[in-house]
């Protein structure tokens, strides 16, 4: 799988899908849109599971949470950790990505 989370954000995940947040959506799609400062950004999403294409998605599961990325995001994502941070400062999602070149200061959109 070109996209890993961690344990600790699937706690998260599933702490949000077991709150209700999502409606009846159920698994994470991750991958990338054209935009942002940086040139992409990042689409962090609950879908249903009728939304995702056999032909064109990649799916897992890691830590309880199904997982779907579309085989154009897989190419700019390999290698990508999805973390939980949490402060006193800020808290959300983290995207370790090594194809990224460049970053913008939010961290939501890059550069390969």
């Amino acid at each position: 799988m070109a996209v890993t989370i961690t344990e600790n954000a699937s706690k998260e995940l599933k702490r949000f899908l077991e709150d209700g947040g999502n409606g009846e959506a159920s698994v994470l799609r991750i991958g990338i849109l054209s935009g942002g400062c940086s040139g992409f950004e990042y689409d962090f999403r609950f879908v249903q599971e009728a939304e995702i294409d056999a032909d064109n998605d990649t799916i897992s599961e890691q830590h309880g949470v199904k997982i779907v990325v579309d085989k154009k995001s897989n190419l700019y994502l390999d290698g990508t950790t999805v973390d939980f941070y949490e402060s006193l400062e800020k808290r959300g999602f983290t995207f370790e990505n090594p194809n990224a070149v460049k970053s913008c200061g939010c961290g939501s959109s890059f550069s390969v």
